[in-house]
């Protein structure tokens, strides 16, 4: 769902979506494939919709540093051999004073999870397939989704996770 700036504002269901345009709340921008039914009618499933009055959102959005959200950055896979992730793992390990914050986080699979263990990248002999960094601005919808959104999205999303 889109403000009246075009600007994402959250993800509502496509039952929730329809409801908004039929009480004229908001314009559909976007359809996707196929159709809701009612007695009288037949309605596209919408895939973005914007809504026709400006709501004022009083904070910037933030991506918690969750494990959900760190599997949906990394998409699910291991971010040192780069097969399925299953644990989350401390690069530089906190008990040698690494923070738990999104640079220092990334997605393992258990196998190098346990052969890092308490140690640096180059005592363990592991490298990183690609830095950990935070979400940008609009990571909070790859979190929310659980991955990529659909491509009608792209032209309101101004970078990716």
């Amino acid at each position: 769902m889109l403000n009246a700036t075009y600007e994402p504002l959250s993800v509502v269901s496509a039952r929730r979506a329809v409801v908004l345009v039929l009480k004229e709340k908001a314009d559909m921008v976007g359809e996707g494939e196929g159709s809701l039914r009612a007695a009288s009618m037949a309605l596209p499933v919408p895939t973005v919709i914007r809504l026709r009055t400006f709501v004022r959102v009083p904070y910037n959005r933030r991506v918690p540093l969750n494990r959900r959200a760190i599997f949906a950055r990394d998409e699910g896979k291991c971010q040192y051999c780069g097969r399925g992730a299953e644990n989350i793992d401390h690069v530089v390990p906190r008990s040698r004073g690494g923070e738990h914050k999104w640079e220092n986080v990334v997605a393992a699979c258990r196998r190098c999870n346990t052969r890092k263990g308490n140690r640096s990248l180059a005592a363990s002999g592991l490298s990183l397939r690609r830095q950990p960094r935070a979400p940008r601005r609009h990571g909070w919808i790859f979190v929310t989704i659980g991955g990529a959104p659909h491509p009608s999205w792209a032209p309101y999303l101004f970078e990716g996770f």
